[in-house]
């Protein structure tokens, strides 16, 4: 939970109870206070759009709302892990412009064509990656030096996939630098990563929307993304995207549909973006935080019907 600023014993918000506790009435019972729920906020990967968090987060505080679990996987896991740590919505949005941008995905691996022309020669293997993942260590390094996950004001838990059995991985102690690299380890283009003797890659590979990993949250607030198929198929790239994207999609809403059947409170969150942003725009950091708040704000009924234990409102 946010940590409260020191308050006077008449302003404490359970200040009635506690006196009550201590100085009760004869033959009136004294009710305990009300415990809110476990709040878990859970980010699937939406590249830069994944930032609207910060946004979410910021407009609930002011409601006395801080989640009590972050979950993410890819981009939801990089900026997940700046709530985690508490950071300022200044600092997450500065950190942000270093730590997503299309300058990570440009690094090449001289070795990987050599290795896609001849294989048996240049030793093609599991690790394989077109691009080099060093720039991206570099730069979580500098953001997160070497905290813990298990160490963060803010509990975290960081999505990947095995990359031998494909199985969902959930990584809640040890280098969060190590955690964050594994979760967005695109396979095929980056190469995977070893964290306790496992290679993990992408945590959207096995699950884009991480609902799972928060079962012991009794209301879960999901911010996830459907990825956009592409409009024309004029190249072997865009085939692929639109096989790949197919697949996220249908996992991602069959996780949420899995999730709702096992009596989880989920709200889902839309953003209601006026405008198409990219992957990697960076310069809509600011456009998108805004549209976090607003989103919170839209939904801030049904959140606090989920956290009253009451039916969901429709929400226009």
């Amino acid at each position: 939970m946010q940590p409260q600023t020191p308050s006077s014993p008449s302003s404490h918000p359970l200040n009635g109870h506690a006196v009550a506790a201590a100085y009760p009435r004869a033959g009136v019972p004294v009710q305990p206070p009300k415990r809110r729920p476990r709040v878990a906020l859970v980010l699937g990967s939406g590249g830069v759009r994944s930032i609207a968090a910060v946004g979410i987060v910021e407009r609930l505080r002011h409601e006395g709302i801080w989640p009590d679990l972050v979950v993410g996987c890819s981009s939801g896991a990089l900026f997940g892990a700046t709530i985690a740590m508490e950071m300022s919505p200044k600092d997450a949005l500065h950190a942000a412009t270093t730590l997503w941008s299309a300058e990570l995905t440009q690094q090449p691996r001289w070795r990987a064509y050599p290795q896609m022309v001849a294989p048996k020669l240049m030793g093609f293997d599991a690790d394989f990656g077109l691009r080099d993942n060093s720039l991206i260590a570099l730069r979580l390094e500098a953001a997160f030096g070497g905290r813990k996950i298990e160490s963060l004001p803010t509990q975290l838990r960081v999505a990947a996939t095995d990359a031998t059995t494909g199985k969902p991985v959930v990584l809640a102690e040890g280098l969060l630098t190590q955690a964050l690299l594994a979760s967005m380890a695109v396979p095929f283009i980056f190469p995977s990563v070893e964290v306790d003797g496992r290679r993990l890659v992408d945590g959207v590979v096995s699950d884009p929307l991480p609902l799972d990993a928060a079962r012991d949250a009794e209301v879960i607030l999901a911010l996830g993304f459907e990825g956009a198929m592409p409009r024309r198929v004029d190249r072997a790239s865009r085939l692929v995207a639109q096989a790949t994207t197919s697949l996220i999609n249908n996992l991602m809403q069959a996780r949420l549909e899995a999730a709702v059947a096992r009596g989880q409170r989920i709200v889902s969150i839309e953003l209601g973006l006026e405008r198409k942003v990219g992957l990697w725009e960076t310069g809509a950091l600011p456009y998108l935080y805004e549209a976090g708040r607003r989103a919170a704000t839209h939904h801030l009924p049904r959140i606090l019907d989920q956290l009253e234990g009451r039916a969901q409102r429709e929400v226009a």
